[in-house]
């Protein structure tokens, strides 16, 4: 953590769709949550100030940041980073770099959060490109699955990158000593794959994460013993929108087969304790918040539209990473990851 004793994480206030109906909810909800947290709301000053939900905050552990600009959620990173360095998102980064936070959470445009983050707070040594890790249900419990957009391919060697970063991830947040990685495939025997995953598989192979070998799309969230999922960011993204989709259809064609006539809309009152219980397991929203991972600084990126509830767990997810010092583990391991392959490469050869 920085120079101050409580957690402190800055809130892109005016991010995502919905704005700051949102992101102050969520930060008088995340305050009730963790009597030890400390937020910078950055944004609008006089906006905020003028919002409904400022009144339900705990002014002693929080602060306002003015930021004049506001982030458009279909704005091009480029234009960010050119006209937009008073913008909420940038100002809220920028705390994290220079110390006056530990984290900083947004809703905003996916894009401009990442090219933002990766300019103003660098990569951290050994670390050639950004991650974005998100944590998801399963029928076992949960998995964190990278990279899941922010890299259309990757070479072995950056996807060896990751399987660290997500690895270190999970032993921080999840208190796991030695958590179980798996490289997404489309077979599980050593000849499939392309080129890629295969000389992928065989780095991890020699190297000193728990390495479970390759894994299928249907295991993520069946197998057990499947903490980590790597992959490419072009294949990540479009497997969990998928699944995204498959769900909202399901979620459909369910509520409109009990409202077929009345005996199924019986049915269907019937099993509603089922479903709402099921809901509460796989919501969406107590998953909501994806790490930006390989930066030097936590930077949790929030689903745009997401509910108060959804942000508040961004927020907790931040502080958690805080507390349990990803970052400084991550490295830890990257430069261990280095010395072995510098090691490797200087002995001679028989």
């Amino acid at each position: 953590m920085t120079k101050h004793n409580m957690p402190t994480i800055a809130i892109d206030a005016m991010g995502g769709d919905v704005g700051l109906d949102v992101t102050l909810v969520a930060a008088a909800h995340a305050q009730k949550q963790h009597q030890d947290l400390q937020l910078i709301l950055v944004g609008d000053e006089a906006i905020i100030h003028a919002h409904k939900a400022f009144a339900s905050l705990d002014k002693s552990r929080m602060r306002v940041h003015h930021a004049s600009q506001i982030v458009a959620m279909d704005e091009s990173p480029a234009n960010v980073l050119r006209n937009k360095n008073d913008s909420s998102m940038w100002q809220a980064i920028s705390l994290v770099r220079e110390g006056e936070a530990d984290a900083c959470v947004s809703a905003g445009n996916t894009g401009a959060l990442m090219a933002s983050a990766r300019y103003i707070l660098k990569m951290l040594p050994g670390i050639s490109r950004p991650a974005i890790c998100a944590t998801l249900p399963t029928a076992h419990g949960h998995v964190h699955w990278l990279d899941l957009g922010a890299n259309v391919d990757a070479r072995p060697e950056q996807l060896e990158q990751f399987a660290v970063m997500g690895s270190e991830l999970a032993k921080a947040v999840d208190d796991n000593p030695s958590p179980r990685v798996g490289l997404l495939n489309i077979g599980e025997e050593a000849i499939k794959g392309n080129d890629t995953v295969k000389e992928t598989g065989k780095r991890l192979e020699q190297g000193e994460l728990n390495y479970i070998g390759f894994v299928e799309g249907n295991d993520i969230f069946l197998k057990e013993g499947i903490d980590v999922v790597v992959c490419d960011g072009f294949v990540g993204n479009v497997a969990l929108k998928t699944i995204e989709g498959i769900a909202k259809f399901l979620q459909i064609k369910t509520k409109a087969a009990f409202k077929r006539n009345p005996f199924t809309l019986f049915a269907g009152l019937v099993a509603l304790p089922v479903f709402k219980s099921l809901r509460k397991t796989v919501d969406p929203r107590t998953y909501n918040g994806a790490s930006l991972l390989g930066l030097q600084g936590i930077v949790i990126k929030s689903h745009g539209n997401a509910d108060a509830y959804a942000f508040a767990n961004a927020i907790n997810i931040a502080r958690l990473e805080i507390e349990n010092g990803v970052i400084g583990r991550i490295g830890q391991h990257l430069q261990q990851l280095a010395d072995a392959h510098s090691t490797t490469e200087e002995e001679p050869t028989p």
